[in-house]
């Protein structure tokens, strides 16, 4: 079976890969029956002469493989008809801008196969790149207060080689004495808790951090159960909120009364509360000045967020009064760190990090007759049809959503 690692076109550039030059000769030793191929790339955080001293071919034509993969999404005409393959393609929310693309695919009869859709038999996603989107994303929170504040200027994460890199221009700055609310507990809180843990700030139960006051940073770590609350007043249920959130409220006001930066690494589940409304936003006791929303959900459950920013521009105010966007370091605004593609800053780490869960969880269905069921769950295109698990898609397809 051929494999391609192919070329990144969609603009901005993104610089990451599949795999490394290093990781793509560990996959050969493991699976010696797979060929690979590497397609040409001027963008790729490794050069091409990395894979050729792997012993891997460079070529500009990839047309005889049977597997693309790729990170981000591939445009419409540079789709090869009767492939596999796979990348983030950020239809399966029904996202307006990639309707042509999932029509395409359909039309030139390819396999398409989304990380995002890469699951294990418990439903939950086996790759991504979030541990990489929460190292970046509070780094840049901690950027922004910097450069707001004037007490530090951090560089930007894409100027520095590595997370190692990203450490060490930590290590030279002081924080003042702020409180810091994490939201989430998975891979991408995971990352943000790094940041924070290297930064020697203390972690305090939510108990402490709503009652006490500190003379030095500290942080706390929340869930869903800490900032959502059952209407009638019954205990809450995390396995139950998570399958119908219906009977649930918002609990965030009284951490919102307590934090100066807060970092939002949670995964938001269509239908469950905001944790805080515009509304909530401008009440005097609402003390929130700095959001890091990694989640990055536009105009959702963290009302400051108004649109995605960019790697080039990461901050904008919001004026909670107006609920308007303002200058990031205006008077009375929320400062807004929302980039929504954070890990193309530490393409090297990031591209290492997602190669050994592709590695471990999904090469291993090509030659194991799928024995896990990870390439079923995960193929959302098949003879020119959606498969059965997303035929919810169908409409999106035909333009009638």
């Amino acid at each position: 079976m051929q494999f391609a690692i192919i070329k990144e076109r969609k603009n901005p550039p993104d610089r990451r890969v599949v795999f490394s030059p290093v990781k793509l000769t560990e996959v050969q030793k493991e699976f010696p029956e797979a060929a690979f191929k590497v397609e040409s790339s001027d963008i790729r955080v490794f050069s091409d002469e990395q894979y050729k001293t792997e012993g891997f071919e460079t070529v500009s034509n990839i047309d005889d493989c049977d597997v693309m993969l790729g990170v981000k999404e591939v445009p419409v005409e540079n789709l090869i008809p009767n492939k596999k393959y796979f990348f983030f393609s950020h239809t399966i929310k029904k996202q307006p801008y990639n309707r042509k693309l999932l029509k395409a695919i359909l039309n030139k009869n390819i396999e398409l196969y989304d990380h995002e859709t890469i699951t294990g038999s418990h439903g939950f996603r086996l790759i991504g790149f979030g541990y990489y989107a929460g190292l970046v994303g509070a780094y840049n929170g901690f950027r922004a207060l910097g450069l707001r504040d004037g007490l530090f200027d951090l560089p930007k994460v894409e100027s520095l080689a590595d997370l190692k890199a990203v450490k060490a221009a930590l290590d030279k700055i002081q924080l003042p004495n702020i409180k810091i609310l994490l939201s989430g507990t998975g891979k991408v809180a995971r990352g943000a808790k790094e940041i924070l843990d290297h930064l020697k700030i203390k972690q305090v139960s939510d108990a402490l951090y709503l009652t006490a006051k500190f003379t030095e940073p500290v942080y706390c770590l929340v869930d869903v159960m800490e900032y959502n609350k059952r209407k009638d007043g019954k205990v809450g249920n995390a396995e139950e909120f998570y399958k119908d959130a219906t009977g649930y409220e918002s609990n965030f006001m009284p951490y919102a009364k307590e934090t100066d930066f807060f970092i939002a690494g949670h995964f938001y589940g269509t239908g469950a509360p905001y944790l805080f409304t515009r509304e909530d936003a401008k009440s005097p006791n609402f003390n929130i000045n700095l959001v890091a929303d990694i989640s990055c959900d536009v105009d959702g459950p963290v009302a400051s967020t108004l649109r995605a920013s960019t790697i080039a521009k990461p901050f904008y105010g919001y004026d909670p009064q107006s609920e308007k966007e303002v200058a990031f370091n205006a008077k009375g605004a929320i400062t807004v760190m929302a980039v929504d593609n954070l890990p193309c800053e530490l393409p090297k780490d990031a591209s290492e990090g997602f190669g050994e869960q592709f590695l471990q969880y999904v090469i291993p269905a090509f030659f194991n007759n799928d024995a896990d069921g990870i390439l079923e769950r995960a193929r959302i295109t098949k003879n020119g049809k959606l498969t059965e698990r997303f035929l919810y898609l169908q409409d999106y397809v035909d333009g009638k959503e």
